[in-house]
């Protein structure tokens, strides 16, 4: 099945020239920012300071699969490890700095470059693990006919506070109506949501769904262990490709 989507005047060239000039400021405006975040991780973490990990960004329309791009973040995590040699777990390799960095999204400002290289918009599906992609229906990879975001629908709809479902939904229905004034609203909901701390879907008996995609389907049952295997073989078999 071929996985494509027409996409309005406004998607394919007013959306990347606003792209464009966002990233540019952000980059411009916040250099000094980019030096102090860089100067402490270095410091409190070490080398390298930009964590670069493969995302599945658009479908290449000639070959019908997802083109895969290194999406760039600040590290916040250290690389600590057991008597073993083995890295702990990322509870523990996570130190204070780099909980603030991810509580305030500061972790995200390199993504300013994904922006600018074209890999990435301001606002579209958020890009997932390759590892989560492949578990995907072909109609929730329709979420791929989009730039993958830096913020999106499904984040200023509760993130990971709803299922995996309901994310990929929100995604799926972004992609129906892509506008200036909706990428504006979203991009209004997420300042919000960063600065102010203030929750939409936020509960006292609330969950955060921390598994990916893959693990859910299992846990459920949705997909058997020998069809998960398979998916997970699959996933490692695309990151070799592109080394």
């Amino acid at each position: 099945m071929r996985i494509q989507r027409k996409q309005s005047f406004y998607e394919k060239y007013v959306k990347r020239a606003l792209d464009i000039v966002c990233s540019l400021l952000t980059i411009g405006v916040f250099w000094w920012l980019y030096a102090i975040i860089a100067i402490i991780v270095r410091i409190k973490m070490g080398s390298p300071v930009i964590f670069k990990q493969p995302r599945p960004g658009m479908i290449d329309p000639k070959t019908g699969r997802e083109r895969i791009f290194d999406m760039y973040k600040f590290r916040s995590m250290t690389n600590e490890k057991d008597s073993n040699g083995n890295l702990l777990p990322d509870e523990q390799r996570l130190p204070a700095f780099g909980k603030m960095l991810r509580a305030t999204s500061l972790d995200e400002l390199p993504e300013a470059f994904n922006i600018l290289k074209g890999e990435m918009s301001v606002i579209g599906p958020r890009p997932q693990l390759v590892r989560d992609m492949v578990f995907m229906t072909d109609k929730q990879r329709m979420r791929h006919t989009a730039k993958p975001g830096l913020s999106g629908l499904a984040q200023v709809m509760g993130r990971n506070a709803i299922s995996w479902e309901d994310k990929l939904d929100w995604d799926l229905k972004y992609i129906k109506r892509i506008s200036f004034l909706g990428d504006l609203k979203i991009i209004l909901l997420t300042v919000k949501k960063v600065f102010i701390r203030k929750n939409m879907t936020e509960s006292t008996d609330e969950i955060e769904v921390t598994d990916d995609y893959g693990d859910s389907l299992l846990k459920r049952g949705a997909v058997s262990q020998e069809k998960y295997d398979e998916l997970q073989a699959y996933a490692r078999k695309l990151l070799e490709e592109r080394r």
